[in-house]
């Protein structure tokens, strides 16, 4: 195992250390996209609050790590999270483990399928996104035909006891009238500062649904940088739900085109942080087909000097009249040093539409508190009972009743730390 230096130049320099042993090497397609990646990344470099989309949140202490990119398979043990009974894809630092795995015969290895990572959902031109396409060696490949359910998948990515980078691509197809619950777990070791870098591309066909829960619960020195890219079909549903309790920087990038009418987003989450953690969530919903609804309900709670970043962009196309679209981001403040930053924005084009957006920012509510003290409930018991309170309802927007049971059995563990 090599270490690799810093910075942009680092991750460069592995790349060109690695010409001709990733995979796709010898397909023209997949090698061109890997070095129009390069390209890329060798004039952005890694992204800067200098860039509006980034103005929150700072990504040099990722830039300035020095971490390891084995090479070789990655063998013996590994913690992850309890069995679900789900059919499970299980990858170690980027790799797939078919020792720990049980697949569906819908889904493979991208290792076996690298031609997979050329669809083009996800935008190159996007740092993160060039450094994943220039360095990516394994991912989920999924594709459902029409018609099918794929019941309930779980796909975790953990790392081992070494500050390790890894950029896996998954790449999902639904197709018309399918669906599939995927169930996204992320952990790591304690105490090492990895970098997880994954992209998704989701293709849903017509009245195909995916419901996608996220559950974050990387080690605090960890760094966990996510960018979802989604194409709706007409009147296809993409239900997702994000839960974040670890990571020293997390960013949640998504970008979700509405291309037919009818077509649907859910995009929700929670995430409870305490000590100098950050957690930004960017999403950008572009409503291109008429009579297409989405909806977000983001909530925060923030204890320490923790930091949430919530940046939520709404475009509506002219085409795109009948339009429903809302969006919430609520954040809950446990300490005065403690920060929400919040930038909803809105870019409508078309007249027949019904659109809005809110945030709201204060502290726990001091008579709900005073009532549950005053009937003999402690201190911390009554701070994680208004703080359960407060995210129960964005929980409360999954549809699938295993995805709310998959969240509060994390939360469960989670409340009198956030308290």
């Amino acid at each position: 195992m090599t270490a690799i230096s810093t910075g942009a130049e680092g991750f460069l320099g592995r790349y060109a250390g690695l010409t001709g042993r990733l995979p796709g090497a010898t397909l023209p397609a997949v090698a061109a996209l890997r070095e129009a990646a390069a390209a890329t990344f060798r004039r952005t470099g890694f992204p800067t609050r200098r860039a509006e989309a980034w103005k929150y949140t700072d990504l040099n202490p990722v830039a300035q790590s020095a971490f390891h990119e084995p090479l070789t398979a990655v063998d013996g043990a590994v913690a992850l999270p309890p069995e679900t009974g789900a059919i499970r894809a299980v990858f170690v630092d980027g790799r797939f483990r078919d020792d720990l795995s049980a697949l569906p015969a819908y889904a493979m290895p991208l290792a076996l399928d690298p031609a997979a990572a050329t669809r083009g959902i996800a935008d190159a031109v996007l740092p993160m996104v060039a450094l994943n396409t220039m360095l990516f060696e394994d991912g989920l490949v999924v594709d459902l035909a029409e018609g099918v359910d794929g019941g309930t998948l779980d796909l975790v990515s953990a790392s081992d006891a070494h500050p390790t980078a890894f950029h896996p691509r998954h790449v999902i197809r639904l197709g018309a009238g399918a669906s599939l619950l995927l169930i996204e777990r992320n952990v790591s070791a304690a105490g090492i500062a990895s970098l997880h870098n994954p992209v998704f591309e989701i293709d849903l066909g017509a009245g195909a649904k995916l419901t996608h829960l996220r559950l974050n619960t990387e080690a605090p020195e960890a760094f966990h940088v996510a960018t979802i890219a989604v194409r709706c079909a007409a009147d296809a549903v993409y239900d997702s739900f994000a839960l974040n309790l670890g990571a020293r920087i997390t960013r949640n990038e998504m970008h979700v085109a509405l291309n037919g009418t009818g077509a649907a987003a859910h995009l929700n989450g929670a995430q409870l942080l305490d000590g100098t953690r950050v957690c930004d969530t960017s999403t950008y919903l572009d409503h291109a087909a008429p009579g297409c609804a989405s909806r977000q309900t983001y909530k925060s709670v923030l204890a320490g000097r923790s930091r949430g970043v919530f940046q939520g962009k709404i475009l509506v196309r002219q085409i795109a009249q009948k339009t429903d679209g809302y969006q919430m981001n609520q954040a809950l403040l446990l300490s005065d040093e403690a920060e929400m930053d919040a930038k909803p924005q809105l870019e409508i084009y078309a007249d027949d539409v019904k659109c809005s957006h809110g945030a709201t920012i204060g502290a726990l509510d001091e008579e709900a508190m005073f009532f549950l003290r005053s009937r003999g409930i402690p201190m911390t018991e009554a701070r994680a009972l208004l703080v359960e309170a407060f995210v129960q309802d964005a929980i409360a927007q999954m549809p699938e009743e295993a995805a709310r049971d998959a969240v509060r059995a994390v939360l469960t563990r989670a409340w009198k730390v956030a308290a």
